[in-house]
């Protein structure tokens, strides 16, 4: 990149705008409370789904401009830097995800109750991206909304179906073995 549209770029940039001025240390204690992810690794996902390329995230550009694109990041990071919280916050994220889903597939939550930590979750979302200057659309949030709730709710469904089959089928075993008849020891 040019070194002119770098600043063009940096000086358009507005995000995170609403914790300017704020410390590292209390963004991180917010995001630590309510997400798995770090100060550190928000403020680098947003920026490299914000400056991604054909060829990937402008890791380089988001590393020596860091402090000036997210007011609460003190210090430069090298493009290797870059990288690695950038694929910390996406395992952080599958495994909240996984996570997330055994507890809706093995039955553990009622359908209420996923609906509840759904709207929970998209609670601290929405707060998010309106701290980083993120704006969706109404429609395209509940559009999001309505079809995240569809698909829980045939997780549900299909979770249950599975366990009452899985719990026919110990029945079924159980009463196998006690309709055969006892087996004499050999030798006996």
């Amino acid at each position: 990149m040019e070194d002119s549209a770098d600043r063009n770029d940096i000086t358009k940039y507005q995000k995170f705008k609403k914790v300017d001025g704020a410390a590292y240390h209390r963004v991180n204690r917010f995001l630590r409370k309510h997400t798995y992810v770090t100060a550190r690794e928000w403020a680098i996902a947003r920026l490299c789904a914000d400056f991604r390329t054909r060829s990937g995230s402008e890791m380089t550009f988001i590393g020596e401009n860091l402090p000036e694109l997210c007011p609460f990041m003190r210090d430069t990071y090298s493009p290797q830097a870059v990288n690695q919280a950038r694929s910390s916050f996406k395992r952080k994220v599958k495994k909240a995800g996984a996570t997330f889903f055994y507890g809706a597939m093995c039955g553990f939550f009622t359908a209420d109750e996923l609906d509840d930590i759904l709207f929970e979750s998209s609670e601290v979302a929405r707060f998010l991206l309106e701290v980083e200057g993120t704006t969706l659309h109404i429609d395209e949030e509940l559009d999001v909304e309505d079809r995240i709730t569809e698909v829980m709710r045939g997780v549900a469904e299909a979770s249950s179906m599975i366990l009452q089959s899985r719990s026919r089928q110990e029945e079924d075993a159980e009463d196998a073995r006690a309709d055969d008849p006892p087996q004499e020891e050999e030798g006996a």
